[in-house]
């Protein structure tokens, strides 16, 4: 767990937009821009001064007390929130309200056109396993979906879980996992129902239909079955939301029990959980952005205690695949800085044992592997693009490749290991998704399904480009440029920029409904490929963390200037956006470079560095200090951290308009993060331009749960991109208070 958004390697980035032509009125004439009242007034934070000392450093937060000293308890039940802070944030969501009321009617019809390009009767590609298949399939009009079973050579399909019935009357609604047993008697799935990822697991008798009784409570919502079917392994969260321990039960027991099998002592330490492709082992996994060690456990002897796999070492990193009897381990090991593949034998696990498979290649990044019985699978990066490289159990290699100029990949792990048929999932910003079932003996491709746009979507009216911009210091950034053919490069287009820059996450070239409302409307949509992610090998990713960390903002600085000088879009026509820690970016270049946006949008935003990673309480602190320095022991990483966290860099300046969102039960960016940023930031600007704050008090870090619900979220984020520019369809926000 991290700040990011939840993304997997090679899965889709984080909802980006852009925009355009003015609407038209019945007649075809230009539609008026809606009518503004007079601007409200701002709520107005009282300001109580709360002086830190720190390594002989003194700051003042003014706007401390917006963090709930009960703030674990706020998590679990946000009805306990102060009455004071609940005040405060009601009043904040009804000026934002207020202040994007005359873009109701705009947020309605931009909500009918991303709900209409989604095929409401969807179903997923059915995963064979033995006798059976699963899958996936969402009735029209509902928000969530069900999970069915068929048997694989035809029949009649039976309902695993109703989740629109479990969410009926709940504001929030989350399935973690979902998985079934290996001998098909038992579905397992975990639930949130607040959003602060602490979850509920149920086990399901699939014979009965029963939910068996004292499932396991407050665990991180991640669970596997034991291969042999009689042990149910999960993980307990503690009352800091860290996932610390691994507890062991018969599947069809209760608390009393569950067996402690692992305990992680350190608290800069996650605790994960997986089973090999091979159904051979489980595996525990530990670690953090720099330090990784697994454990495993026979799956013939599920009751065995874990063994360790290799000892942690600072700054090593490596997770493991059992093939064909040998251990597969992708690692960072002696320097490979991109990872390399090595392998040791069952028994022979430590480090000194392991022997180079595949040498490491700079600029080859290995993101991960899979296995099969007769193949090995690897999925990497080569020049911000991912591929998949297919080994055989002879040794003889194949690259599957794309033409596109820029697209996504990822592949759909499935149950089965005796199998030719791996399944890659492949889109770009133009192409829709394809469901693809490759046969990797003879090579052979079947496109089981394609992304259906029932308003319909025509790739050939767009264009995606790859450019690059040079950084300060010289380094090539890549962006991803989504427009409709014949957008005028004359710099009168709006643009929505997007950035994240952390973790290693790369931000993939990839196709998304929403885009387009924007982009029908004339707008230019660009990704920034900034550091901190991963798109150009681990070492972009190192050079965009801890004491390289303004990397990543300069970075997305040189980006927009670049666009600007190329003629996609002009100073003051761009609107920045980025969630998490891609929302850290966004304070700090709202703070660096206010000029050069008409409007920000910072989705849960890390805004408030210092004093988080000075608070050892908090979830992600410990764990996160490899990522951005520890400035509770560290003089140095304190005053790296001071010079460019946005909280602590606001001045008087003419900021522009600025929406910042956050989520009541977010564990990972903590709903006084944007608070606080909102209420420091508004009496600096000198613009004139709004600072909005929106707190979903029923919702955490992922905000609605909902796939028609989220899309309403999304709609008042394009509403105030279209405003921020003063789009005859939205207005603006010219006159309005600040």
């Amino acid at each position: 767990m991290n700040r990011r958004s939840l993304l997997q390697a090679g899965a889709a980035a984080p909802v980006l937009f852009a925009l355009g032509a003015c609407a038209t009125g019945a007649d075809g004439s230009p539609a008026a821009a809606p009518q503004s009242p007079a601007p409200p007034m701002p709520p107005v934070a009282k300001k109580e001064p709360f002086t830190v000392t720190q390594l002989g450093r003194t700051r003042t937060d003014d706007y401390h007390w917006l963090k709930d000293d009960n703030w674990q308890q706020v998590m679990r039940d946000p009805a306990v929130l102060r009455a004071d802070i609940r005040e405060y944030l009601v009043a904040e969501n009804a000026y934002m309200n207020a202040m994007l009321a005359p873009t109701a009617a705009l947020q309605e019809t931009l909500f009918k056109e991303m709900k209409g390009r989604i095929k409401e009767d969807d179903s997923t590609v059915p995963d064979p396993d033995g006798a059976w298949e699963y899958y996936t399939r969402f009735d029209a009009g509902a928000e969530y979906p069900r999970h069915y079973r068929r048997p694989r050579n035809g029949g009649a399909e039976a309902v695993l879980l109703d989740e629109p019935a479990l969410a009926q009357g709940k504001a929030h609604f989350d399935i973690g996992a979902a998985a079934h047993s290996s001998d098909h008697a038992l579905y397992g799935y975990s639930i949130d129902e607040q959003g602060s990822e602490y979850y509920a697991i149920a086990i399901k008798d699939l014979a009965t239909g029963a939910i068996l009784p004292d499932g396991p409570q407050s665990t991180t919502g991640d669970f596997v079955f034991s291969p042999d079917s009689k042990y149910l392994f999960w993980l307990w969260r503690d009352e800091e939301g860290r996932p610390k321990k691994v507890y062991r039960r018969p599947v069809r027991g209760g608390a009393a029990d569950d067996a402690l099998i692992y305990e992680e002592k350190d608290d800069g330490f996650f605790v994960g959980l997986g089973v090999t492709n091979s159904r051979e082992f489980i595996v525990i996994g530990c670690g953090n952005q720099e330090t990784s060690e697994s454990l495993v456990i026979p799956a013939r002897t599920p009751t065995a205690a874990p063994r360790l796999f290799a000892a942690r070492e600072p700054g090593v990193l490596y997770d493991i695949e059992h093939w064909n009897g040998v251990w597969y381990i992708r690692t960072n090991a002696d320097g490979a800085v991109d990872f390399k593949v090595m392998t040791t034998s069952l028994s022979a696990t430590p480090r000194r044992n392991w022997q180079n498979f595949l040498a490491h290649e700079p600029g080859r990044l290995i993101i991960g592997l899979g296995a099969f019985k007769n193949h090995l699978v690897r999925l990497e990066r080569v020049n911000a693009l991912p591929r998949v490289v297919v080994r055989e159990t002879g040794g003889a290699e194949h690259t599957v490749s794309f033409p596109e100029e820029a697209y996504a990949l990822a592949l759909d792990g499935g149950y089965e290991w005796d199998t030719t048929v791996m399944r890659y999932i492949y889109n770009s910003p133009t192409t829709p998704r394809s469901w693809v079932d490759y046969d990797m003996t003879t090579r052979a491709k079947t496109v089981r399904k394609v992304q259906e746009i029932p308003s319909g979507h025509d790739p050939s009216k767009y264009v995606t480009r790859r450019l690059m911009a040079k950084a300060p210091d010289g380094a090539e950034v890549p962006v991803t440029i989504l427009m409709k053919a014949g957008t005028p490069l004359d710099g009168s287009a709006p643009m929505l920029l997007y950035g994240y820059g952390s973790y290693g996450s790369s931000m993939e070239a990839d196709f998304s409904i929403r885009r387009f409302s924007m982009v029908d409307r004339g707008w230019v949509w660009a990704i920034a490929h900034v550091r901190g992610g991963s798109e150009k090998g681990w070492q972009w990713f190192l050079d965009g963390r801890k004491d390289k960390k303004k990397n990543t903002f300069t970075d997305f600085i040189a980006c927009a200037e670049h666009l600007i000088a190329s003629g996609y879009t002009s100073k003051g026509k761009i609107v920045a956006e980025g969630r998490s820690a891609g929302g850290l970016l966004m304070g700090a270049i709202t703070t660096m470079r206010p000029d050069l946006w008409a409007g920000v949008i910072a989705g849960v935003p890390f805004v408030d560095v210092l004093n988080t990673m000075s608070d050892t309480s908090l979830p992600l602190t410990p764990p996160e200090w490899p990522e951005w320095g520890n400035p509770i022991e560290d003089p140095a990483a304190y005053d790296y951290i001071a010079s460019y966290s946005p909280y602590d860099n606001i001045r008087p300046a003419a900021y522009p308009a600025v929406l910042a969102t956050g989520g009541l039960s977010d564990p990972r960016v903590t709903y006084w993060e944007p608070a606080k940023f909102v209420a420091r930031l508004r009496p600096a600007t000198t613009s004139g331009r709004p600072v909005l704050l929106k707190i979903n008090m029923e919702a955490g870090h992922a905000g609605a749960s909902g796939r028609f619900d989220y899309l309403k979220e999304l709609a008042l984020d394009y509403a105030f991109a279209l405003r921020a520019v003063g789009s005859p369809e939205a207005g603006s926000f010219a006159t309005a208070a600040p």
